[in-house]
């Protein structure tokens, strides 16, 4: 696909320009040293000889294995054509000869390899994009091994009989789901009496998280949590999960801080059917617009 790519047209107007873009062949060597990466190559070129014949020899020799060298090609090849301050030619340049030479020569480098960096561009990108694609692929791997996991700890849960254990086992789980998903999840902690049961940071907000397993979630227990989250910072949201879903009277548009989230819910997440993320999003996003805090996944 190089070979393709680099006109011999863009092969000598680089070899030109390279002559002429600076007077001082110290400062070439420079240059040179801090364009290209891989640049043992500048130590075996013969820097005796005139700056053409140096300039020449060196990319002949890169082009020759662009296996080795076709990044460094590339850079150079950008770095020369977005020169465009030549102030350091100024000292020797008494009637602007050289000042107009090396302009022209990087003019015409930019003309010859615009179809090469397009083309090198569009193999990076597509280059970039396998990786990125691959990476997902390994990471949905991963995130569906461990989301396997939790679903074996959840439902080793829905069979056990200390329902206190059960309480706390439950709360660890959550921290595990919320820490999986990057959620910057807290355990339970206690602040002027008060038990709250973990919290995280979603989209910029933080969450206070109350955790419930028993058959069903009452009004009193809406309200008190309501109360936990309203008397925090002023932006503190609230995320009730209950397994047992919620009494019929208990939802209210007086609720206005929390969103609820069930066993239906959970179970969807664990199947890898929506991400937690997802669904918080969708979750907040309906109760904003419709004041609904209580919306499964089946209903969104």
């Amino acid at each position: 696909m190089y070979t393709k790519t680099i006109s011999p047209q863009a092969v000598l107007a680089l070899k030109d320009a390279l002559s002429v873009i600076f007077w001082k062949k110290e400062d070439l060597l420079n240059f040179l040293k801090i364009v290209i990466t891989n640049d043992l190559i500048i130590g075996t070129i013969d820097w005796n000889a005139t700056k053409r014949e140096a300039a020449k020899e060196l990319i002949e020799r890169m082009s020759n294995r662009l296996d080795i060298y076709s990044d460094d090609l590339f850079h150079l090849f950008s770095a020369v054509s977005d020169l465009d301050d030549f102030s350091h030619l100024t000292y020797w340049d008494e009637d602007g000869t050289k000042t107009k030479r090396a302009r022209e020569a990087v003019l015409r480098v930019r003309n010859v390899s615009k179809g090469y960096f397009e083309l090198t561009r569009e193999k990076n990108e597509i280059q970039k994009r396998k990786i990125e694609s691959e990476k997902k692929i390994i990471q949905n791997k991963s995130l569906s091994d461990e989301l396997n996991i939790l679903k074996e700890r959840f439902n080793s849960l829905s069979i056990a009989t200390d329902l206190q254990q059960r309480g706390f086992d439950f709360e660890k789980f959550l921290y595990d789901l919320f820490l999986l998903y990057e959620l910057e999840p807290k355990g339970s902690f206690k602040i002027f009496g008060e038990q709250i049961d973990g919290a995280f940071t979603f989209q910029g907000s933080d969450y206070l998280l109350e955790a419930k397993w028993k058959s069903q979630v009452s009004r009193s227990d809406l309200a008190s949590f309501c109360y936990k989250v309203e008397t925090k910072f002023k932006t503190a949201v609230g995320l009730l999960i209950t397994i047992g879903g919620v009494t019929s009277e208990a939802i209210s548009t007086d609720f206005k801080s929390i969103i609820i989230m069930d066993g239906l819910d959970l179970i969807t997440i664990l199947d890898g059917r929506i991400s937690l993320t997802d669904l918080l999003f969708k979750k907040r996003r309906k109760a904003i617009e419709t004041g609904e805090i209580y919306v499964n996944f089946n209903q969104l």
